[in-house]
């Protein structure tokens, strides 16, 4: 293609990105972007199999189940994320930071012992564990304070939990 130098310079003045030839003359070219800029939408991972189990993959590969390992391999964790969906749930509120002030009473604790779980307090402002929970009742039930701010709970309490308060 001939390019006049009119149409260069009309290319040059309207349009924002510069493509520069080897004859020093250059154009502007309108919506190009450098790939280095868009961010992975994945991550790889390797995991290692025994060849019994990579044999069954491929086994249903070739069956037409999958288009290939890949996509049996994705859809295995897909479907195992969705079995334990309310379990990371559950998981996310307890290690959510909460802003402003917030009470720990015996009956929350007692509530999580019960439930075979571990709070992990993260709050930004005040967390107050009432007088009347135990030292033991805390152990049992708090695997972690990180608080920005103030912490108020019994001397026992706190000297209880006093490896587990960041």
């Amino acid at each position: 293609m001939e390019w006049r130098a009119s149409e260069l310079l009309a290319l040059n003045s309207t349009t924002s990105t510069s493509t520069y030839h080897p004859y020093r003359w250059s154009i502007n070219l309108p919506n190009v972007k450098q790939l280095r800029d868009k961010q992975p939408e994945n991550e790889k991972i390797t995991i290692n199999l025994g060849f019994v189990d990579l044999g069954r993959i491929d086994l249903l590969v070739q069956e037409g189940f999958y288009s290939n390992r890949s996509d049996l391999i994705r859809t295995a964790i897909r479907n195992q994320l969705e079995s334990h969906g309310e379990v990371v749930s559950r998981s996310l509120a307890r290690h959510t930071m909460e802003l402003g002030l917030r009470d720990y009473s015996v009956a929350d604790l007692e509530a999580l012992r019960d439930a075979g779980e571990m709070l992990h307090v993260k709050v930004v402002g005040l967390a107050r564990i009432e007088a009347d929970v135990t030292p033991d009742l805390a152990l049992q039930t708090i695997g972690s304070i990180t608080v920005l701010g103030g912490l108020q709970a019994s001397a026992d309490v706190k000297k209880a939990l006093g490896h587990r308060i960041k």
